[in-house]
């Protein structure tokens, strides 16, 4: 491919981009702090229900909640929109040829920069519990960005794609999400899981991708093969998602 097309395709992912922002922003007041207030609306109610009542032995269980409900917000919400990626761009698919993976992959840049707007938000939560991340560790945050990024556009692909031929997974996907959502240590330490489920950590991608986030906000350090097993994960959801596309992509424009 060549430098004149990879300019083009990287133009065209900032247009839909600035497209996606303008318009999840239309007609709002508060605009960008919506995109925090959702997640720590939600940490306050979990932080009453699992500290207060239930009493998590954390002290940090507010520091804990917020940087874990940030990265699944930005995961929760690409998968919630990418279902009608291509369905709400029908006319453009039609109209116009270009890569249609490029208008997933736009929802989640969307949504990967809500998350990285929010990091501040955490930073306050790290000094008011004094807590401060090494440098080497905050080297990596670009890395786990990127490990999100690949996962949750490979997902995210692979349901766009597959909901042009079966309409109820919109409504499937949501459940699934809700459900995830509570098997992933986002609301408890994975140290709580019994020994024997202790495999439930490996095969859930989320549980592996929360915890280098954990890692690099709480530990100063991130595993080596807790990184690298969310790396894995990535590669597989970015492929699988790239091979469903490639095999079904010829037929959006007599779907949408």
């Amino acid at each position: 491919m060549s430098r004149e097309v990879l300019a083009h395709y990287r133009d065209l992912v900032l247009v839909l981009v600035a497209k996606e922002l303008k318009v999840r922003y239309r007609s709002t007041v508060l605009g960008y702090a919506w995109s925090l207030l959702h997640p720590l609306a939600f940490a306050a109610i979990f932080f009453v229900l699992f500290k207060v009542i239930m009493r998590i032995p954390r002290e940090d269980y507010a520091l804990f909640l917020v940087t874990g409900l940030f990265p699944w917000q930005w995961f929760a919400n690409s998968i919630g929109a990418s279902t009608g990626s291509f369905l709400h761009n029908s006319s453009l698919i039609r109209k116009v040829m270009f890569p249609r993976s490029l208008l997933v992959l736009a929802g989640v840049l969307n949504d990967m920069f809500h998350f990285l707007v929010s990091v501040p938000v955490i930073v306050l939560f790290l000094l008011y519990h004094r807590t401060v991340p090494s440098l080497a560790a905050v080297a990596l945050l670009p890395l786990i960005v990127l490990i999100q990024l690949l996962f949750t556009h490979g997902v995210a692909l692979a349901l766009a794609t597959c909901n042009l031929f079966f309409r109820d997974l919109e409504r499937l996907a949501v459940i699934v999400t809700t459900l995830w959502f509570y098997v992933t240590p986002v609301l408890f330490p994975a140290d709580m899981i019994p020994p024997g489920f202790g495999w439930v950590v490996y095969a859930n991608p989320m549980a592996a991708i929360v915890g280098c986030w954990r890692g690099l906000f709480l530990d100063g350090a991130v595993p080596g093969t807790l990184l690298g097993l969310a790396a894995a994960w990535s590669l597989v959801a970015l492929a699988v998602g790239h091979r469903i596309y490639r095999a079904l992509h010829w037929r959006f424009a007599e779907l949408v």
